[in-house]
């Protein structure tokens, strides 16, 4: 199967939806299926002959262009901190999915004035090297217990006192008995390229690349 000139890579799930208007203005049209939420189908033709979409989850986007499987992505601040992928590039802040990375532990204990003088934490999250790095930038030893979901309610049945994990409205730490202790990083989707396909094809990946970018700057 001869593989399509231009391959994007997509997330699946919220920021789905906030790119959309953003295809538009690019004039980047998927095909109907692309907007059937029953559909199982994974890749999807476009309006342009040579550029096909492909959706997969969040995290796995940075992984199809790092690898050279998809051209460019949209891929969030916080996947492209947690791998640091040498082949990407970040060309373009999308000035989407606006959120934050925060660190956040039960009320009573977020106001432990000697919680920074400790030398080792176990701490739950789903982005490993960050928090290792964030900690580790403080002199302190992060334990990193690994989950992909219900960080909130890791600290309410011991597995672990703190959490780092991405925050919106804070809304659902708060009804967990949560509360944020400081923020690490705010977070917007970005724009990704493989680096070598942008040397080897810069007049049809540029071409998307400043697209985006006029998008982008239209929309402010």
């Amino acid at each position: 199967m001869r593989r399509p000139e231009i391959v994007i890579a997509v997330p699946k799930g919220r920021i789905l939806g906030e790119l959309m208007p953003l295809f538009d203005k690019v004039g980047l049209k998927p095909e109907a299926s692309f907007y059937d939420e029953n559909s199982r189908q994974l890749s999807f033709s476009t309006n342009h002959t040579n550029v096909t979409l492909i959706r997969v989850r969040s995290f796995d986007v940075a992984t199809f262009v790092a690898f050279g499987a998809a051209d460019l992505g949209v891929a969030g601040k916080d996947v492209l901190m947690e791998f640091e992928y040498p082949d990407l590039y970040a060309p373009v802040d999308l000035q989407i999915g606006h959120c934050r990375m925060s660190l956040a532990a039960p009320a009573e204990l977020s106001e432990n004035q000697d919680f920074w003088r400790q030398s080792h934490i176990r701490v739950a999250t789903k982005y490993v090297n960050i928090t290792r790095n964030f900690f580790a930038q403080r002199g302190i030893q992060a334990e990193c217990i690994k989950l992909n979901g219900a960080l909130e309610i890791a600290p309410q049945y011991g597995l672990c006192q703190h959490i780092v994990d991405l925050v919106s409205t804070g809304g659902t730490l708060k009804a967990n008995g949560l509360k944020e202790m400081e923020v690490i990083t705010e977070i917007t989707s970005r724009l990704i390229v493989h680096r070598g396909a942008y040397k080897t094809r810069s007049a049809a990946i540029g071409h998307w690349v400043t697209a985006f970018e006029e998008a982008v700057k239209d929309g402010n």
